[in-house]
This record gives C-alpha cells, structure tokens and sequence, in this order.
C-alpha cells in the first residue's frame, strides 16, 4: 500500500508541476497576445509604426513582444539553473557526501526519509556556518535540488524543531516552487520590458513630433534611453510586489507540507522558535525566497518581504487554514 500510494503522490505531484507550467507560459503568451491587440488599437489611433518607421526604429509589435519574451525568460531561466552552485559559493555549503559524525548522520537520515515521503530523488544535504537559525532549498529541478542549514540552526533548535524545518524545505522541492518562481519572474520581467520600451517610444514619438523632427534623431535616441531606464526601474519596483506576495503565500504552503512531512506541532514549535530570536537574519536576496524564515519589516517595506510574519504563519498552521 505505501508503495502504491508514493507512486500515485510521485505522479499527482508531476501532473501539478506540468499543470502549474502549462498554465503560466499561458499566461505569459496570453499576455503577449493582449498586448498585441492594444498595440494594434493604440497604432490604428495613432499612426505609431508610421511614426517609428520614418524614425528608422523598429516599430512592429512582434519584435517589441518577442524580444520582451527572450528577455524577460531568459535571465530568469540562467539564474535558475545557477542556483545550486551560487548558493553552494555563496553560502559556502559544505555538502554531506558521506557523514562524519552522529549528528551529520541524522541529518542525512531525516532528509532521506521526508525526501521518500514526499516523492522526491535524495537531494544533496549540506551545512552552511552562521549563528542565526535558517535554512534554504534550491535546485534547478525536483529531483535535483540542494537542502542545507546553518550551524546556528542546528546548535539552537530541538531535533523535533529541526525535523519541521527540513519537511519544510523538502515540501518547497516537492512543490515545484523553484521553477514556479522562475516562471512567474520571466512572466514579470515580460511585462516590465515591453511596457518599459512601449513608453520610451511612445514617449520618443511625441517628442519628436513636437519638435517637427528638427534635429530629433539625437534627441530621440538620448529620450529613449532615459525614459525606458526609468520606466523599467519603476514597473520593476511594482513587479517585485507581485512577485514576493507570491513568495509570501508560497511559504504559507510549505509550512503545511513541513507539519505533514513532520508533525503540525513540531512545524509550529519551529516557527516559534524562530519567532523567539530577537533579530532574524536574512538570507543573500537570491536565497532569501527559499529560506526558512525572513526579517524584520514595517509599512510599505512589508509589500517587499520573502515570507510572512511568523504569527500569521503560526496562526494559519493553528486554524488548519491550508
């Protein structure tokens, strides 16, 4: 029967994983094809490819889309499949090979057996050394991905405590989240290129049209490149929002998969017990989305957290709320 039932889990998580894919490179699309019907609209008002044409700039919607699309995905998709190695270097992770000590051994043993459970290949297990309590995962791929926690983590948790944060970090690798991430990124960064660049020539056009394109090809090019920069600067400011209200609620997710991988008492005793540190320590901005646990913010600073308040995270796990 457990093997029966780890087989279905292994292929009802791959078919959510597929689903979640399938539906933001949707999206992405989706939104290219809109943009494509306004661009068409705003031109048949207007006259801009016209306009750009005269300019020698290349005006026609597929290229403005396609490009935003290339960029937008691409960066997004490098980082992903740097990730493993940067947080290894950056972090300095010494990874588990084969364990030296009783503790390494446990540790080991505990990833193995929620790995199992959670459908999931044995991800690499490794220690990174600072004082604070935490922990992160990453990886390219579910059955690929990297594990590993503070020494402060280790020294200052209870092994209960600890066991919760690991079914928390495996839950992120069960989950697809690393990949979700990436997508709904390359979907943002889409939306901030091709607005970014739709409002510098828009911008440019009008300009240009004032001056009765006297002189205007400098002009032009010098608008251009101080309007798109700071187009892109600002809508890229509001797609981080988006993007760490996911990163927010992601978390919410984890912590369940951690209670059922784990216990729902030991996942809330561990989230108290971060909640018990005075000042919690952020992880580097490229591992914080899938550490354990985030900093300190108020007001608007609160829009641009990876995770939630440890409270609201107790209290959903205390409701039963996911």
């Amino acid at each position: 029967m457990l093997t029966q039932y780890l087989v279905f889990r292994k292929k009802y998580l791959k078919g959510k994983k597929m689903k979640r894919i399938a539906m933001l490179m949707l999206t992405n699309f989706a939104v290219v094809a809109v943009l494509g019907v306004v661009w068409n609209i705003l031109d048949s008002m207007f006259d801009i490819t016209a306009m750009f044409r005269e300019m020698g700039l290349p005006a026609e919607f597929g290229y403005i889309a396609v490009m935003s699309l290339v960029l937008g995905f691409t960066g997004s998709f490098i980082s992903l499949l740097m990730s493993k190695g940067m947080a290894k270097r950056s972090m300095g992770v010494q990874i588990i090979e084969h364990p030296q000590s009783k503790e390494e051994q446990w540790l080991f043993d505990v990833v193995q057996r929620q790995a199992d459970k959670a459908g999931i290949k044995m991800p690499e297990v490794g220690i990174f050394h600072t004082p604070e309590p935490n922990a992160f995962a990453t990886g390219a791929r579910r059955n690929a991905a990297l594990v590993a926690v503070s020494t402060g983590l280790l020294e200052n948790m209870t092994t209960d405590e600890i066991e919760a944060v690991l079914g928390h970090e495996i839950s992120h690798v069960a989950n697809g989240d690393m990949v979700t991430q990436t997508l709904l990124q390359g979907v943002m960064n889409t939306f901030v290129i091709f607005f970014s660049r739709v409002i510098a020539y828009l911008v440019g056009a009008l300009l240009s049209r004032g001056s009765n394109r006297g002189g205007g090809g400098n002009a032009y090019g010098a608008s251009y490149f101080i309007v798109s920069t700071i187009a892109q600067v600002l809508l890229g400011f509001l797609a981080n929002f988006v993007v760490m209200w996911f990163s927010r609620h992601r978390e919410y997710y984890a912590d369940k998969g951690g209670a059922d991988l784990a216990g729902r008492e030991k996942m809330i005793a561990a989230l108290r017990r971060l909640q018990s540190v005075n000042q919690p320590h952020d992880l580097p901005k490229e591992m914080a989305a899938f550490g354990i646990s985030g900093g300190l913010k108020s007001g608007i600073a609160k829009l641009s957290m990876t995770h939630p308040p440890l409270e609201e995270r107790i209290a959903a796990l205390e409701s039963n709320k996911y």
